[in-house]
């Protein structure tokens, strides 16, 4: 059985690498798309993953899924197209490592998925089911989507969500609510930034945010990552903010899969029904994605950033 399965974008991340002599910026290659991220946290901390995606017959195809193999998570859910180029994203960093994208995907390969290419037993024998919305963009890889999130949820997978909101992908953003709504239905453990929680309850208010979200779809566990100020979580009926690690922030890019990654990972280590996991337990979890998530920062690209076990676990020792 697979610990973790993810569904969606395989991209390239060109993140900035300085200048040239000529004064021109350069750009360094980097593996990225939010699933991909997650599977390459959870896969470093020694869980059995695998992804399911599509990307394009080239060079940046074959680096992306020679990535997941050296990183051992299971490939087979790969599919690979010539009827489009594999999706690239251009990060831009401010003076604080915040980023913002451009992406070049009109379409990109990862949209091309359809429904007939998924992997159906990787579905059926996964403990964790993984997904966000850069997959519901766009036909069919949107009907692609939700058919592997009933699917996974059918056959008894906790279903993990990160809406991963990147408004520049959307047609409209009503469009982009309809299909944040659709995924939560399914959802067991939901994962947002603060601006997306706006986006969603309509209010910066964690507490009131993520109480109307609950409520609303009934879901077990909600994390609202706050950047450099950590997560607050909603656990059923109690609440409760960890604050993040201070660390010497480079580049933010894949700082909240990391999180994602980490958290998932050490929920299967806990082996616990999502119902009935305390709140120390949660508090564990979370401190432990915290940790992750401000190590990722420390270095350039999402991959290649990811911390190991035992420098997750300094980290936490440096409190």
């Amino acid at each position: 059985m697979y610990d973790l399965v993810a569904l969606g974008e395989l991209l390239i991340d060109f993140t900035p690498a300085g200048m040239s002599e000529e004064g021109n910026a350069l750009f360094e290659r980097n593996p990225g798309g939010a699933p991909g991220n997650v599977l390459a946290m959870a896969a470093k901390l020694g869980k059995k993953a695998a992804i399911i995606s599509k990307v394009g017959s080239d060079q940046f195809g074959n680096f992306l899924t020679g990535i997941m193999k050296n990183i051992n998570v299971e490939t087979k859910g790969i599919i690979k197209t010539t009827e489009a180029n594999t999706t690239l994203a251009f990060v831009h960093l401010d003076e604080k490592g915040d980023r913002s994208f451009s992406f070049y995907r009109k379409p990109g390969a990862d949209m091309l998925l359809d429904k007939s290419e998924v992997d159906v037993s990787l579905l059926n024998d996964c403990r964790i089911f993984h997904f966000g919305t850069v997959s519901m963009t766009h036909q069919p890889s949107r009907d692609a989507t939700l058919f592997a999130v009933k699917t996974a949820r059918k056959s008894g997978a906790v279903i993990s969500f990160d809406p991963n909101l990147r408004p520049p992908l959307w047609e409209n953003l009503n469009d982009a609510r309809l299909m944040i709504e659709e995924g939560l239905k399914y959802t067991h453990i939901l994962k947002v930034s603060d601006e997306e929680l706006e986006f969603i309850a309509g209010t910066k208010d964690v507490e009131a945010g993520s109480d109307w979200i609950r409520n609303r779809y009934n879901i077990p566990v909600i994390l609202v990552t706050l950047g450099p100020s950590g997560c607050f979580y909603r656990k059923g009926d109690f609440s409760g903010y960890l604050p993040a690690y201070k660390v010497n922030t480079v580049d933010t890019t894949g700082a909240g899969d990391a999180f994602v990654g980490a958290f998932l990972s050490r929920f299967i280590d806990n082996g616990r029904d999502i119902e009935s996991i305390k709140k120390d337990e949660i508090e564990d979890m979370i401190d432990f994605a915290n940790a992750a998530g401000s190590l990722a920062t420390t270095k350039k690209g999402a991959i290649p950033a990811l911390p190991d076990l035992n420098e997750i676990i300094k980290c936490q020792n440096t409190k």
